[in-house]
Formats: structure tokens, C-alpha cells, sequence
């Protein structure tokens, strides 16, 4: 008798979760801690090298840099998972005793979805709670060359404004008072470079519409003559929103924040693709888990009747690198405006949920 019901029984439901998340957790530690060795190994000799820093800044590095690992490679830790856990069950006969007992393939997928469902929600948390600070700061820090940054939130890093003719770029932005640092101005007449101006700070004065810079060096190129100077007077007309609006990163801003720079980007007439798409993705990428499940399901059944094991997990393997590499080309056409935003962050995970589907109904249903 087939069992029409949505889950299989309780304790069976519960089994392959617990499969599936132990050995997705168990992935997901593995990547991680062989990643960050890696990267701590290619950046450890940058952070030592400023003066000032030791082991204490090598561990607050890996503490920020663990949360941008785990958001970015938990989706294929979950695949990962869920074909380990499928091969496992199906070497074991398990597969083929669910199917006896009346269990479709969609019903014995269930409680891997709903399980994915959940680990969804939890990483678009972990993603604006604790991954965009993470990142902000990593990204500001590593821009300063893992120099000291002021304690203050909303640190930017690598900002440049076309002011006129003039750019003018920033090491970093933010802090209380605000604050640029490392500020380089690149004053140019009719296209060509009259003067570089480097400042270590510039602090904003609203009272003269103007900032001012301490610690300069000024290289006129005319008379290829360099001087210092305590303090200068520039980048008239320059607001602080004009630095912040410069560089608006979706990997770097939470949702709600996003939305509203979307808005002041509109008003001041800057485009606003890569920032559209960036929180369009928000959702979108999270959401990625979900499909893992059914893409592993290629690999998974079918193991009994053909004995084909390591050819079918390579096929579910290679689905979701596939997914990845076309999620990842998606967002970056989003980003140069080629595609629309929503286009390109949800098209992939609607091809990958159609090409599963066809593939499971086909095979299996």
C-alpha cells in the first residue's frame, strides 16, 4: 500500500535528518578549518609585518575571517552532506526498503528539505547578524595593510569619488567623528595631472563646506616639486554621504541597510544594479540549501540497481558546482546590469530546481 502522506514515519524522518545535518556539520568543519589554514597561511606574513601587531591580531583575523567561511561554503557542505548521507543509505539497503514500504522518492526527501528549510533561515541570521560586520571590517583592515583602525562601526575601506576632473581615494571612511584615512587626491586640469595630494587623515568642517587634511605631501607634477605640509584645505563640496554612497557593497551592508542605500542612491541618480542584485542575492543564496538536497538525490538513488556508486555522487557533484559557477556568472551579470537584479539572483535557482526535479520525476517517480 502506498503512503500518500507528505513525511515518512517520525522516527524515520528524524533518522535521516540527523544523518544528514551530522555530516553536513562534519564537512562543513573540515572546509573550514582547511581553508582558513590556507588563508592564514598566505596572510599571516602581512599582519605580522606592521609593527604592533603579534598573535593576538592573527587570532582576531581567524575570528573574523571563520564566519565569511562558513556563509560562503555551508550550501556545498550541505550537498556534501546529503550525498554522503544518501550513499550511505543506499549501500545499506535503506533506500530500497523505504521504497518497498511504499515511500516515493519526493517523500523520502522530505525531511532533508525541511531540514534545509531550516539551515536556510539560520545562515540569512548568521548572515546579517554576524557575516556583513565580519566582512566590513575584514575588508576595511586588510585595506589599511592590517594597520590599526579606529574602534568605531561603519568602517568603509577603498573608496573612491570623481569629484569634477579630480579622484579622490580613501583608505578608509567612518568612525566617530567621521573620518577619512590615507586620503590621496589626484587634482587634474583638462584631463591631465597637475598635483597628487597625500594626507594620513581629512576631517570634514561643515561650517566651510570643505575638509581638512593633516600630515601632507604635495607633488606638483608642472614643476616636479615635492613639498610637506602640516594642513591643507580641500575637496571642496565633498560630504561625508558622497564617500559612504561611493562604495556601497551588498557583502558588506545588512538588508535593511541595503534597501535604504538602494533609495539614497536612486535620489542622487547613482547606479544602483550591483546593489539590487546584492540584496536580491541575500535571499536568494540562502535559499541555495534547499536545492542541494534534490541535486544529491541524483547521486542517491538507483545506487542498488546499477551499483554505479562513485558515478552517480560525481554526477551530483558536479550539479552543484554547476550551480554554483552559474549562480556566481548570474550575480556577476546582475552587478555589470546585463541582467535584471532578480534575474540574475533567482534564474539559477530556478533552472537547478527544474533540472532536479526533471531528473528525480524522470528516473525515480
Amino acid at each position: 500500500m502506498i503512503n500518500f502522506g507528505f513525511f515518512p514515519s517520525r522516527r524515520l524522518a528524524f533518522y535521516m535528518v540527523r544523518l544528514f545535518l551530522t555530516r553536513s556539520l562534519a564537512v562543513l568543519f573540515a572546509l573550514v578549518l582547511i581553508l582558513m589554514t590556507l588563508d592564514l597561511l598566505g596572510e599571516s606574513g602581512k599582519i605580522l609585518a606592521v609593527p604592533g601587531n603579534g598573535d593576538a591580531d592573527l587570532w582576531r583575523y581567524v575570528a573574523l575571517r571563520i564566519p565569511m567561511l562558513i556563509s560562503r561554503f555551508l550550501p556545498f557542505a550541505v550537498l556534501l552532506g546529503a550525498l554522503i548521507a544518501f550513499v550511505g543509505l543506499n549501500q545499506n539497503s535503506e533506500v530500497v526498503a523505504m521504497k518497498a514500504a511504499g515511500l516515493s522518492a519526493h517523500q523520502i526527501l522530505a525531511p532533508l528539505v525541511v531540514a534545509s528549510i531550516g539551515i536556510a533561515g539560520l545562515l540569512f541570521a548568521f548572515n546579517e547578524g554576524v557575516v556583513v560586520n565580519s566582512t566590513r571590517t575584514v575588508t576595511a583592515w586588510s585595506d589599511n595593510d592590517y594597520k590599526p583602525i579606529p574602534p568605531a562601526s561603519g568602517i568603509m575601506g577603498n573608496v573612491w569619488v570623481l569629484n569634477g576632473d579630480d579622484l579622490i581615494r580613501a583608505g578608509t571612511v567612518g568612525g566617530r567623528p567621521f573620518t577619512a584615512q590615507r586620503v590621496t587626491i589626484y587634482d587634474r586640469g583638462g584631463g591631465v595631472l597637475q598635483r597628487k595630494i597625500d594626507a594620513a587623515r581629512a576631517i570634514p568642517d561643515p561650517g566651510r563646506n570643505d575638509w581638512l587634511l593633516q600630515d601632507v605631501k604635495v607633488y606638483d607634477a608642472t614643476m616636479n616639486v615635492e613639498r610637506d605640509l602640516p594642513a591643507l584645505r580641500a575637496m571642496n563640496g565633498i560630504t561625508p554621504a558622497q564617500l559612504t554612497l561611493a562604495k556601497v557593497d551588498p557583502t558588506e551592508l545588512d538588508y535593511w541597510t541595503l534597501k535604504n542605500r538602494i533609495g539614497e542612491l536612486e535620489v542622487a541618480g547613482r547606479p544602483a544594479e550591483e546593489a539590487r542584485s546584492g540584496l536580491a542575492h541575500k535571499i536568494a543564496s540562502p535559499l541555495s540549501t534547499v536545492l542541494m538536497p534534490l541535486l544529491a538525490a541524483v547521486a542517491a538513488f538507483g545506487l542498488a540497481r546499477s551499483g554505479q556508486v562513485m558515478v552517480r555522487a560525481v554526477i551530483g557533484m558536479a550539479l552543484g558546482f554547476a550551480y554554483f559557477v552559474v549562480d556566481n556568472f548570474s550575480l556577476a551579470m546582475g552587478n555589470a546590469g546585463t541582467y535584471p537584479p532578480l534575474i540574475a539572483a533567482w534564474a539559477p535557482f530556478v533552472l537547478f530546481l527544474l533540472i532536479g526535479e526533471t531528473v528525480l520525476i524522470r528516473t525515480e517517480e
